[in-house]
This record gives C-alpha cells, sequence and structure tokens, in this order.
C-alpha cells in the first residue's frame, strides 16, 4: 500500500453558488455547490463551508465553517469555467441547519481542497471499504476509483434505512455492497462491524485493504478487528475543526506513539494503528 498522497492542487477560498440543496428524507442533504477555479481534490481530501449562505445582511454567529467531506467533483475545473462539487451531509447543529436552509443562488464560503488522499491499495488485493453515517461521503469517489481496477466490498451502516447516505449511488457500482441498520429495517440487522467480521475471516492479511469513516467508536471497532486479523486499516478521521490550517488546534489527535497530530494537516487520513484511540472522546 503506498502512503497517503498530498495536495492534488493548492487549496482556494472563495464564494461558491448553490445550485441545489436536496434533502433525502433521513435527515440529510445533498448540496451542489459551482466552484470557480476549482484546483481538484483527492478522495478523502475535504472542503471548509461557512455555517449558512451569506446574505445580506452579514451574519457572525455562529462564526466558525465545518468541514465537509467531497463527495462529488474531484476533477479540476476547466480555466475560466466553473466546476460542480457535492458533499452530504446532516442537519445535526446551528451551523448546518443554516446550510440546510441555503437556497439556490445564494453563496457559501468555500476553503479547499484539505488535507491528503487516501493511498493506493496494493495491486490484486480487495479492497473493503467501511462508512458510517455522514462517514459514506469520504468513501463514495474512492470506491469508485478502486472498482475500476480491482474488487470491491463496500459495507454501509446506519441507524435505520432512511439514514444510509448516499446508498442509492453505491448501489448503482460494480461493488460487492451490503448494509446493516441497527433496527433491521434494511440488510443486516445490527451495527455495520457485524458485517466485517466474516470478511476478514476469509482473506490472509495480504490479500485486502481496509478503509474507514464514521463515528469514532464504529472506526476504532473496525480497527481492532483489523488488527487481531493482522490487515491494515486506514481511517478518515472526522474531528471538529475550525481552520482547516492547523492554527486553531482544535483538531488535535493523541498518537499512539506520544504527542499529538493535527487532522487537517498530516489527515484526516490514518493508519489506525497510529491512532491513540482511548485519548479521543
Amino acid at each position: 500500500m503506498t502512503e497517503s498522497p498530498a495536495l492534488n492542487g493548492s487549496p482556494i477560498r472563495t464564494r461558491a453558488t448553490v445550485i441545489e440543496n436536496r434533502a433525502d428524507g433521513g435527515g440529510g442533504f445533498c448540496l451542489t455547490l459551482a466552484v470557480s477555479g476549482w484546483p481538484g481534490a483527492l478522495p478523502g481530501q475535504f472542503v471548509m463551508l461557512s455555517a449558512g449562505p451569506r446574505t445580506a445582511v452579514e451574519r457572525w454567529d455562529p462564526l466558525l465553517p465545518r468541514p465537509m467531506a467531497i463527495y462529488r467533483g474531484h476533477q479540476p475545473g476547466s480555466a475560466g469555467e466553473s466546476t460542480e462539487i457535492q458533499v452530504l451531509y446532516k442537519a445535526t447543529g446551528a451551523g448546518t441547519r443554516l446550510l440546510a436552509e441555503a437556497l439556490p443562488g445564494q453563496l457559501v464560503r468555500v476553503v479547499g481542497p484539505l488535507g491528503v488522499g487516501f493511498p493506493s491499495p496494493s495491486s490484486g488485493q480487495r479492497v473493503c471499504l467501511v462508512g458510517g453515517g455522514t462517514g459514506t461521503a469520504s468513501l463514495y469517489e474512492w470506491a469508485v476509483r478502486c472498482a475500476r481496477k480491482q474488487p470491491v466490498s463496500v459495507l454501509l451502516g446506519a441507524r435505520r434505512a432512511q439514514e444510509l447516505i448516499g446508498l442509492e449511488d453505491f448501489e448503482a457500482l460494480d461493488v460487492d455492497l451490503r448494509c446493516a441498520t441497527e433496527d433491521g429495517s434494511l440488510g443486516t440487522a445490527g451495527r455495520v462491524t457485524a458485517l466485517l467480521e466474516p470478511l476478514l475471516a476469509d482473506v490472509k492479511p495480504e490479500e485486502m485493504s481496509l478503509y474507514v469513516c464514521g463515528p469514532t467508536p464504529m472506526m476504532r471497532a473496525c480497527s481492532e478487528r483489523a488488527s487481531r486479523a493482522g490487515i491494515r486499516c486506514i481511517v478518515s478521521l472526522e474531528n471538529n475543526m475550525a481552520c482547516g490550517f492547523g492554527v486553531c488546534l482544535g483538531c488535535a489527535v493523541p498518537l499512539t506513539e506520544g504527542g499529538f497530530s493535527l487532522v487537517c494537516k498530516a489527515g484526516p487520513i490514518y493508519d489506525a494503528r497510529e491512532v491513540d484511540w482511548a485519548g479521543l472522546p
């Protein structure tokens, strides 16, 4: 497995135009933005979005932007033209609730792409992607690219079927897709980690690459299972952050070797063995 690539292009700071802000019925939203001068992005990178659109009356509360995984729109734009990018999110707090009210034609502040991308699997390996909640947004483009070269299994988990974000898009891919819902409304009843265990049991360590993004307890559980199976596990951390450039120090993650790493600069992609999971909230 090769190491995580760095930025595909220098990040930009701009105001993007809202094209669509579609609710999915399960509390999630798909926000499509037109971004001028978009340099392109690597699967796993993210953007910082303002908490809601810019309006005629400037608003400063909430002040801080929100990190969002890039769902679609990884290709660089043509000179002088706008590129459409998409993010998936849930309206769970004040900032994302304001973002959910953004209307077509309004402007949203964007900074990105930020962070590093996923490291490539070794040739011939099976790729297993495990996503929970909004973490599925980080994995979609990676599933698209990996499926062109090698077999891919995608495991998606949520509390109920309506909360499986991006499900229809994953269903359209040529991948082995398996779902788990805690209430049993779709797929296997229970947590997504229950889907992972039989896959890990059926392969040798060198035959699989595992990529995980979702709630911290889920990622920790996947990391522990992968460690017991001797399989390398790559995680995409979802720490809160305020700047995206390593200035605020709000996204520091404890490391097993001691010290801390800033998710916005060194991550959000980490080898799970690097992370001191016990030190995370």
